[in-house]
């Protein structure tokens, strides 16, 4: 096939791009210019997809053998990602950028570009695979390396992008074989560090990026009956399950350490409570898609696993999709779960679909 190869400068998407080659497979580099500060540098393992990135993305394309180019997609980036960023901050939710990155930009944007140019498929060097069952529908699944495992990130991805995306490493035990083969093949990118922060803040100081960008307001820190209990400078900086760094003024009747419950940006208020209270019994979301093939009959309760960060362990739960909604009720409380993060559903490795959390119930009723 004519495939294009995302080429971030790691050596995840280096090795991948390779594989590919060797795989018989016609491929085209590409490293997409995301910064609207084309002059940045990496600093150690923060950030991705800087000058420095796309300098080593075109060292290995030519080691490789294949055609290399670098596409500006800076105003796109800022408009899905950056911006709706901080959209979701101002709305009280905790975004994830990563998710939205590959759901706009290289499995959207990226992909809708290369199928216009003719290529037939995406490279990326995430760790997970796309399997295609008996009738011939293509399926998101796990990676063979649960630690490097990224399926969660990919939840995103519907039955359309499935078809045209390509993940060589999903079947690689480990990240330290990828390694090895990067050395082998002279891949300077074999020892850099893997990129981690949201890229678009480098020095990983997101609460000062916020307070910058969406602006800081004093406002209320109440408890769950609404009681004054202290002062915050901006909603912005405080995330569901903080504990540290509230500045309560009033201690808990208990003498118990609260923690931050909820961020209302109507009101500008900041909700805490005891630990407990962040355990959810109920989870739901609109914005739902499925990984390719759609559950036969989604409006029936169905078994599932939830998972709601890239890292967390699964959790079995059952879902339905009532009054327009993806209903997740795992069958134990899950902890700190916050509107804006993602639910993805497993069944077994297969990821069945995903959706942005928009509202929760917590196990513990404010009565108690």
């Amino acid at each position: 096939m004519r495939v294009l190869a995302a080429m971030s400068g790691g050596v995840d998407s280096a090795v991948a791009a390779a594989r590919a080659k060797d795989a018989g497979h016609d491929v085209v580099g590409v490293h997409l210019a995301l910064s609207r500060m084309p002059g940045t540098l990496r600093t150690g393992s923060r950030g991705c997809c800087t000058i420095e990135d796309a300098m080593d993305a075109r060292r290995v394309a030519d080691l490789i053998g294949i055609p290399f180019y670098v596409w500006d997609f800076s105003e796109r980036f800022k408009a899905d990602v950056v911006d709706d960023f901080i959209a979701e901050y101002e709305a009280g939710r905790t975004p994830n950028p990563c998710m939205r990155c590959n759901e706009r930009i290289k499995f959207a944007a990226l992909l809708e570009k290369a199928i216009a140019l003719g290529f037939d498929a995406v490279v990326t060097g995430h760790y997970a695979s796309v399997v295609t069952d008996a009738s011939g529908n293509r399926e998101l699944h796990r990676a063979a390396a649960w630690a490097k495992d990224q399926s969660y990130v990919l939840g995103v991805l519907t039955a359309d992008q499935l078809a045209h995306a390509m993940f060589p490493l999903g079947a690689t035990p480990s990240k330290a074989e990828v390694r090895a083969e990067a050395e082998a093949r002279g891949f300077a990118v074999a020892k850099k560090p893997d990129s981690h922060d949201i890229c678009f803040i480098p020095d990983g100081d997101t609460r000062g990026w916020l307070g910058e960008h969406v602006g800081i307001s004093n406002g209320a820190i109440v408890d769950r009956t609404g009681a004054k209990v202290g002062d915050h400078q901006g909603a912005h900086a405080y995330t569901v399950g903080q504990r540290r760094g509230l500045n309560l003024t009033v201690p808990a009747p208990d003498g118990r350490p609260r923690f931050v419950l909820e961020v209302k940006p109507s009101s500008n208020e900041v909700v805490v409570g005891p630990k407990e209270a962040l355990d959810i019994a109920e989870l739901a979301g609109s914005r739902f898609t499925w990984a390719g093939r759609a559950p036969e009959h989604p409006s029936t309760p169905f078994d599932c696993d939830v998972q709601i960060r890239a890292h967390a362990d699964p959790v079995p739960a059952v879902a339905v999709v009532r009054d327009g909604e993806l209903l997740i009720t795992p069958r134990e409380p899950i902890n700190g779960v916050a509107p804006g993060q993602t639910a993805v559903l497993y069944v077994g490795t297969r990821v069945l679909g995903q959706t942005t959390i928009a509202r929760t119930v917590s196990a513990v009723p404010v009565s108690s």
